[in-house]
């Protein structure tokens, strides 16, 4: 194993929220590290402990902080030149995209969070016998128009991807904070690698490779796989006379950065190293599968953050990687923060008052550490804008340590 930070194959917090209760609020968790929880997939991550929920929460997500309105598109891609990696009978890798963009406020309706038959997946994967409604998920309030008009003007582009068996929407609040804050955002769902993929013509795919990761190399093929989604993605963007997106005008093609959570994080070590459009990388607590030759990345920027690991231990792949990077760099552990504290989903934990193993603080201030740092990396390494909260620690934010 390369680092204790790579998911399980599948999420068990989820399985904390007992089956009889009907709630009007998301209940959701991420996978945890194998270090955290050893359980197989189906199995309580914490054992014994009943969890019990209200019977009805409205949960939303925290308002993004930036000064544009945000907009939400769906993107569906297929490559023609590239047959699906894990399921070759389906044909073409087809992809679904979220692309976040700043935009005029009020031009557009709410953006959902999520369809209902992946909702309906998701919630029947985590929970055998589920009785939650779908609207448990699907009613989430988002702060994104869907087909809202654009802001005038060109903006750096940060391509997101999600922690292995994890719907897109896992990184929603991260993605409408980069748009609010003037970014363009690609969030991709790897399709068969997740509880649930919704497609144009009503089909949503299963996740046909949980549990099957079971070697270093399979791992490593699976972020591989990742990075050219991620460029294909990147070329359909950016292609010229006629991109996949009608608003790609306002991409800056000259200003593209890539971040992503546990197998999403892992992946943007592969995608820094074999497509030069990508010009920095954040990794938010992912075990790096392909870590960092000794020849470097680049010299890219790059950013790691992640929850602090049990006795003091650090990651095996981010030791390994850390000395080989070899341009400007940072490696945070946020204090009080598990593995799914980057993602929304431990929100709908603590608003359901469900427990959540290894995190002591609040999801919110979990997710707006996330998102202050991750924005603050991207406006200093694609915006030129100074960030002194990137040299050390403040005293604004006790939480987050600086590796030496």
């Amino acid at each position: 194993m390369t680092g204790i930070r790579r998911t399980a194959a599948a999420a068990a917090l989820l399985l904390a929220l007992p089956l009889s209760v009907v709630v009007a609020a998301p209940a959701l968790a991420a996978a945890p590290p194998p270090a955290a929880a050893a359980a197989s997939p189906g199995t309580p991550g914490t054992p014994g402990t009943q969890a019990t929920a209200p019977a009805a929460v409205h949960v939303e997500l925290p308002r993004p902080t930036g000064p544009y309105a945000v907009g939400r598109e769906i993107l569906h891609l297929v490559d023609q030149n590239r047959p699906d990696p894990w399921v070759p009978s389906s044909g073409p890798r087809q992809l679904m995209v979220s692309m976040y963009y700043p935009a005029k406020a009020g031009a557009g309706g709410p953006a959902p969070y999520m369809t209902p038959e992946a909702a309906r997946m998701l919630l029947d994967a985590k929970l055998p016998g589920n009785t939650i409604p779908t609207e448990a998920i699907t009613a989430t309030r988002t702060w994104a128009e869907s087909d809202a008009r654009p802001a005038p003007g060109r903006y750096p582009l940060v391509l997101l991807s999600p922690g292995f068996t994890m719907p897109r929407t896992s990184l929603t609040s991260l993605a409408e904070d980069l748009s609010s804050r003037g970014y363009v955002v690609a969030l991709i769902d790897h399709t068969y690698e997740n509880t649930g993929t919704t497609f144009p013509d009503g089909q949503t795919l299963p996740c046909i490779m949980c549990g099957r990761l079971r070697t270093p190399d399979a791992w490593a093929g699976l972020d591989r796989s990742r990075a050219k989604d991620t460029s294909f993605v990147l070329d359909q963007l950016t292609a010229h006379p006629h991109p996949a997106w009608r608003y790609s005008r306002m991409i800056d093609p000259d200003h593209i950065g890539m971040a992503g959570h546990s197998a999403g994080g892992a992946a943007t070590v592969p995608a820094l190293l074999t497509d030069d459009r990508i010009q920095a990388g954040v990794d938010l607590d992912g075990s790096m599968d392909v870590t960092v030759p000794a020849s470097g990345i680049g010299g890219k920027p790059f950013m790691m953050i992640g929850h602090p690991l049990p006795d003091g231990e650090e990651d095996t792949s981010w030791t390994e990687s850390w000395p080989n990077l070899d341009g400007w760099k940072r490696w945070l552990t946020v204090a009080g923060t598990n593995h799914p504290s980057f993602t929304d989903f431990p929100l709908f934990l603590d608003a359901l008052g469900l427990p959540d193993a290894g995190r002591t603080i609040p999801a919110q201030r979990a997710l707006s550490l996330t998102r202050e740092y991750v924005a603050a990396f991207f406006d200093l390494q694609l915006k030129g804008v100074d960030q002194p909260i990137l040299d050390g620690p403040t005293a604004e934010n006790p939480e987050v340590g600086f590796h030496p």
